[in-house]
């Protein structure tokens, strides 16, 4: 048997954004036998971690759990996973970060990125992530970057849907049908129990994005009453042969 082709690489401001917003994309590629790398930036432990705040633990405690907790939820995708832990609220660029992420941009060589829009008014961590995975992958493109590893080619981009879609400019452009791999989106959710109420909002997200994925896929399809989707966004032109 042939390895598939391409990897996944996710890169995440915390280290729950990814469950919530691209857990079933990453179990699809996982499914498929890809690679799914996920890049977190930081654990989450400022501005993410209240409950383990107020149950008065420490920094370093309450990056521990994040920490565990993003990594039970990785395995239950069957993704990897990497920690920078670079410091939420605020998270903020250097050119030494910016340097990390290229290295794991040139040794992943991803055919598809995801991560953050580049707008949200609620938490500037999530466009800062973004901000930084675009340079690094433009920077990973240069053949005279002083990075080990070949330069990379042009994977797409598309942006995660956030947790406020209209107050971040975010259009679902595309739908991905994630119906097939929800439980196991279910049980990664389940793993981070310093975000529960984030559980059901994701659950009932992920119904209505179905719902709409159904009214756009066209009739006589034979999807299932309960289909659950995914909402993505596109950066760069998509480049084919054929209209589709």
């Amino acid at each position: 048997m042939t390895e598939p082709e391409g990897a996944l690489l996710v890169v995440s401001a915390h280290a729950g954004d990814f469950v919530w917003r691209a857990a079933g994309a990453i179990a699809l590629a996982a499914e498929r036998g890809q690679r799914a790398k996920v890049l977190c930036l930081t654990y989450g432990e400022r501005g993410e971690s209240a409950r383990a705040w107020r149950e008065g633990k420490s920094l370093e405690q309450i990056k521990a759990q994040r920490r565990e907790e993003a990594e039970n939820a990785a395995a239950a995708l069957g993704a990897e996973i990497e920690f920078l832990d670079a410091g939420d609220y605020p998270l903020r660029q250097t050119d030494e970060l910016v340097d990390r992420i290229v290295r794991v941009y040139r040794e992943v060589d991803p055919t598809v990125v995801l991560t953050h829009p580049l707008t949200d008014p609620y938490n500037g961590d999530h466009p800062a992530a973004a901000r930084m995975a675009l340079e690094a992958r433009v920077l990973a493109q240069a053949i005279g970057y002083p990075a080990p590893g070949e330069p990379l080619g042009a994977p797409p981009v598309f942006f995660f849907e956030p947790h406020q879609p209209e107050m971040c400019d975010f259009k679902p452009q595309v739908l991905l049908d994630i119906t097939s791999v929800f439980e196991r989106k279910r049980r990664a959710m389940e793993c981070l129990p310093a975000q529960q109420h984030m559980w059901d909002y994701y659950t009932d997200l992920a119904k209505r994005r179905g719902v709409q994925l159904k009214r756009n896929a066209g009739p006589n399809l034979g999807l299932p009453h309960d289909t659950r989707a995914e909402a993505y966004m596109r950066l760069y032109p998509q480049v084919t042969r054929e209209l589709s």
